[in-house]
């Protein structure tokens, strides 16, 4: 389990397995079926038009998708918060989903154009721009998967950690960790 390492002109490189590959590559097409598609503007229509097309008012109902697209006020204090909640949400989830989509599609594109090595594995090579989205991507995995494995602050216990090798939710720990990794050394890089 390697992470990220800054390359000398900006930008930051792993060394992935095929396995790791295949991972990574699963697990945001998985997080692509879970935001959704998007709504497309047609060919004809008014590309200012789509900017202030409004979005869903009520927050979604899967608590991964909740996590991915939080209450702009703490929901239950007051109907004018909860007003106030719903017409944020209205007008930028949208373009929230949008990003999220783009940021989990720079890792499916970044994987596919990958040149194997003998071995199956490959060095994945990122610019600046692109580790943007691929911090993006991570960041979007772990909070999915820890709001699966229900994951809170209290866990820093490590009980999590210490799952024997035939609990279910032992394979989804070890990615958690493992996206963690990457995430944190590719921060490493972007940092000056």
């Amino acid at each position: 389990m390697s992470g990220f390492e800054a390359l000398p002109r900006g930008g930051a490189a792993a060394a992935l397995d095929e396995v790791e590959i295949a991972i990574l590559r699963s697990l945001a097409v998985q997080l692509l079926e879970l935001i959704g598609p998007g709504d497309e503007p047609a060919e004809d229509e008014d590309p200012l038009a789509a900017l202030f097309a409004e979005g869903p008012s009520e927050p979604p109902t899967d608590p991964a998708l909740a996590r991915l697209f939080p209450e702009a006020y703490a929901s239950g204090e007051s109907d004018e918060l909860r007003a106030k909640s719903s017409e944020f949400r209205r007008f930028t989830e949208n373009d929230l989903r949008a990003r999220k989509r783009t940021d989990a599609l720079a890792v499916v594109r970044g994987l596919d154009g990958l040149t194997p090595k003998g071995d199956g594995g490959a060095v994945l090579k990122l610019t600046a721009e692109d580790s943007r989205h691929w911090l993006g991507a991570l960041n979007d995995l772990r909070l999915t998967i820890g709001t699966r494995l229900d994951v809170t602050d209290e866990d820093e216990s490590g009980e999590l950690y210490r799952l024997p090798d035939d609990d279910p939710r032992k394979p989804m720990v070890m990615a958690y960790l493992w996206l963690g990794v990457l995430q944190e050394t590719l921060v490493e890089t972007l940092m000056p």
